[in-house]
């Protein structure tokens, strides 16, 4: 049987159902299209529900756990119990008239991770950022006369940074190239105080904070920025997240995995400690050309 933690978002509880449910239809050695006859569905249909692409009907859980010689009693009440909970909608949904739906999926995946490592050449994370900062940055990219649009988001990415103060906050270990703390995103206020929120992120123990410095010769990923959410569930390993102007990827191949695990672990070798970037952030904020060069 899966254990899933408290707190689990409900796509991690489809993810996990649907590989439990592929696993029993295996044991017993019966066909997709044989599952998909029993519950009066198409063989594509079992394969969304095992990929966890679909919510589950309990009657449809119920039926292919009784085809599978699932008849325990205390077996068959947990995983229905797992099939009502992951029909259960995220609070992002709410937020679901300004996300893609590509984007709710990585909202999903980050609630229920234990562990989120990233490297950013271009913004500071999103769960790193200052309301101004995060509306700076949201508003270069959107129409001038999308003010509402703007705002629904902004605070729909402050929604976001709430669990980091959360009893189940994930450990946070986010390398930032040096051109991303130099960027001047909504001007030189904004900027200062977003150097003064990563100083006070870094202090807090769930959150390691690390600067890559422009002079040093490091061993950048080619693809750029890249999130790496990692799970408590077993079954569910690591998976890279990787966001395109239009959608995104997400890697969960083992051989994709340990290339990117790779990268952040060459990318740690490359730059400042922990202190160190403290010590940098702090000269920055001292720094007289810093007003200069990021006048609005």
């Amino acid at each position: 049987m899966t254990t899933v933690q408290p707190g689990s978002g409900s796509l991690v509880r489809r993810l996990l159902l649907g590989a439990q449910l592929r696993r029993l239809r295996e044991a017993h050695g019966v066909t997709r299209e044989q599952a998909g006859y029993h519950i009066r569905a198409s063989e594509s249909k079992i394969s969304r529900l095992e990929l966890g692409r679909v919510g589950f009907k309990e009657r449809d859980v119920a039926d292919l756990l009784t085809l599978y010689g699932v008849l325990d009693e205390s077996e068959r009440s947990a995983l229905l119990d797992m099939a009502r909970e992951a029909n259960v909608a995220g609070w992002w949904h709410s937020y679901s008239d300004v996300l893609p739906p590509w984007f709710q999926t990585y909202v999903g995946l980050e609630e229920a991770a234990e562990l989120i490592r990233s490297y950013d050449c271009q913004f500071v994370h999103p769960l790193l950022q200052t309301e101004d900062y995060a509306r700076a940055v949201i508003s270069q990219s959107r129409d001038p006369g999308a003010e509402e649009d703007v705002e629904r988001r902004v605070g729909f990415r402050m929604e976001r940074q709430k669990r980091l103060v959360s009893e189940r906050a994930p450990q946070v270990h986010a390398v930032l190239d040096e051109a991303v703390l130099r960027r001047p995103f909504g001007g030189v206020e904004v900027l200062r105080a977003q150097l003064e929120r990563l100083l006070e992120l870094n202090e807090r123990s769930r959150v390691v904070l690390r600067v890559l410095p422009a002079t040093r010769a490091a061993r950048i990923p080619d693809g750029g920025s890249f999130t790496m959410l990692h799970f408590s569930e077993a079954e569910l390993g690591e998976v890279v997240y990787l966001e395109q102007l239009a959608g995104a990827l997400y890697l969960d191949k083992p051989e994709e995995v340990v290339q990117y695990a790779g990268a952040f672990l060459r990318l740690g070798s490359d730059c400042l400690s922990r202190a160190e970037t403290a010590d940098f952030i702090r000269a920055l904020l001292r720094d007289p050309i810093l007003a200069d060069s990021t006048a609005p």
